[in-house]
């Protein structure tokens, strides 16, 4: 398996590059389907409109007076959010996308250590923006992405764009000749900050092209796919894997209208690959596989039909979407591919849904690597695995123990040029032309890389031996009665003890005891149950001696990660 060849991927030197490129190819082709104006249809939107957008907005926002600025771009996944992106990178200045979901404080303080001169912005953020307004001073230019005049002190993002189509047409061409320095910091990323505060992340247009052609050749898309954004677009996972690779190979973006509307979405786009996180896939394989259960005689059905799939497989007969053809359709009926980034998935859910007919691969990466690191490929992966190395990137372990475990550090053209006005943090993690990504790990016989947790989480007992809290998590979380877990040590008398803090699933539970499934007990019991259980699949040192259950779900991350530092602290 080793000698599979890679795709075909073209050469592109930077993000105008690209985009220019995939107009001349595919331009009457959609690169959009949105909703607008309240209409339950979606709309196409070409390349060569894309185009012509990104161009005027660029040249509108230079006309302003914001060449070579810092612009923040904050919403939802849009289209307008879409051309901002491109319209502020491909020419104009620095883009600096943030996450709509953070307070107005935390907005401020980002738009103040990026020394932004001008938000662009969605209607649904107005409110907090507003407050802004009243405390920035620095920042210039407020555009609203919904407003249709200029109102308060914000720009009408329609009438900019309107302004810039103008100036195109009389020739102004101060965006369309605009020279891309591929190497200088086009791009200001700050982190999610799970662990401690968020650090502003610098890449360039280079960082972002060698990923997107190294991941392409991995994995193979082109201009028949659409994709369904789920994820917030100012996430590096979202915008490199879920925008910009679309733009480059010719596929179509179909935009969902929030977590609760993507089934329906994908039966509406006619969707053929989703990336997401894991949350979202366990979330749908275990309505799937809950809807099954409750017809009788249908999970028989089901088992039946995987073993005879899957003895046919063998002799190159593939049936999948011929006899599970009431699942693919419950799902859109025409996805092919799955692709899960941000955390490790429970391996039960790829193998489930390549049982099938439809490819769940993951990948790892991360905001200071453009951001993939390694990805299982949709010819050659592996259920457990965070994937193979991407092309053109060096990825080593350092200090391995006895098990091969380290932590792994990444060398090559998508690394970051560093923090942003924090040499020391930088120095810290660059050395010796390697970047040290905190995550431990180890590479298995044929050359996958295998995730086993954040060095900062490890958890050191006092002989010496390392447990990693989110090995122990993935096997909570596939208890049907655990909707989430944290795990961390605690001092204990003799040993640091491993506890863990539980959100046990009570309408599974409910459900369950109602049918007879399991006996009715307290919660407690159960969850204790559980855990005894998962604990026989542990060494010693690694069971959850104590714990503690929880109402409330842990707080997260857009990208659905728990904010672990936080919920410690």
């Amino acid at each position: 398996m080793k000698n599979i060849p890679l795709y075909e991927v073209r050469k592109i030197s930077d993000l105008k590059d690209m985009i220019e490129q995939s107009t001349k190819l595919y331009g009457p082709k959609p690169a959009f389907l949105v909703k607008e104006n309240g209409n339950p249809n979606y709309i196409p939107v070409s390349y060569n409109k894309f185009k012509s957008d990104i161009d005027a907005l660029g040249t509108a926002l230079i006309s302003l007076g914001l060449k070579g600025k810092r612009i923040a771009i904050i919403g939802e996944n849009r289209y307008e959010w879409s051309t901002s992106y491109l319209g502020v990178c491909n020419g104009t200045g620095i883009v600096v996308p943030l996450d709509r979901e953070l307070p107005h404080n935390e907005i401020e303080s980002c738009i103040q250590r990026s020394y932004a001169d001008a938000i662009i912005f969605s209607g649904s953020v107005s409110s907090k923006i507003e407050n802004i307004i009243k405390n920035i001073g620095t920042c210039k230019y407020f555009i609203n992405m919904d407003l249709e005049e200029d109102s308060d002190g914000q720009l009408s993002y329609s009438k900019l764009l309107k302004k810039g189509h103008e100036l195109v047409a009389a020739g102004n061409r101060e965006f369309l000749d605009a020279e891309i320095d591929n190497e200088a910091m086009s791009i200001l990323l700050f982190t999610s900050g799970t662990t401690e505060k968020s650090k502003a992340v610098m890449l360039s247009h280079k960082n972002i092209t060698a990923n997107l052609m190294a991941m392409c050749s991995m994995l193979y898309i082109d201009e028949k796919d659409t994709f369904l954004s789920v994820l917030p677009p100012h996430h590096t996972y979202e915008c490199t894997c879920g925008f910009l690779c679309q733009m480059y190979r010719g596929c179509t973006i179909a935009y969902c209208e929030g977590l609760r509307h993507i089934v329906k979405n994908l039966r509406e786009s006619k969707c053929t690959v989703m990336n997401g996180v894991p949350l979202i896939f366990e979330s749908i394989y275990k309505q799937l596989i809950n809807n099954v259960k409750k017809r009788p005689g249908a999970e028989k059905k089901l088992k039946f039909g995987i073993k005879l799939s899957n003895i046919l497989s063998l002799l190159k007969i593939d049936i999948k979407r011929k006899l599970f053809a009431e699942i693919h359709e419950a799902l859109g009926g025409h996805l092919r591919l799955f692709i899960s980034g941000a955390a490790a998935i429970n391996p039960v859910v790829p193998k489930g849904f390549k049982d099938i007919g439809i490819k769940l691969v993951q990948g790892y990466g991360l905001t200071e690597c453009a951001p993939i690191v390694a990805l299982n490929r949709d010819c050659w992966f592996k259920f457990d695995a965070a994937g193979l190395p991407l092309p053109g990137l060096k990825v080593a372990i350092d200090n391995p123990n006895s098990e091969g475990i380290g932590e792994i550090k990444v060398s090559g053209p998508s690394v970051m040029l560093g923090y942003y006005e924090n040499q020391e943090a930088t120095d810290a993690v660059i050395r010796d032309g390697w970047f040290y990504t905190g995550d431990m790990g180890y590479f298995d016989e044929d050359g996958f890389i295998h995730i086993t947790g954040r060095m900062k989480n490890m958890i050191l007992t006092k002989n010496g031996k390392n447990v990693y809290p989110e090995e122990i998590e993935t096997l909570l979380g596939r208890s049907d009665y655990i909707k989430e877990s944290l795990v961390y040590g605690q001092e204990g008398k003799d040993d640091v003890v491993v506890c863990a803090k539980i959100v046990p699933d009570k309408e599974k539970i409910a459900e369950d005891i109602k049918d007879g499934i399991i006996p009715e007990q307290d919660i407690y019991d159960i969850i204790n149950s559980e855990i005894k259980r998962i604990n026989k699949e542990l060494v010693n040192y690694k069971a959850v001696k104590e714990f503690t259950l929880r109402d409330e779900e842990f707080e997260k991350t857009t990208t659905k990660k728990i904010k672990r530092y936080q919920e410690l602290k």
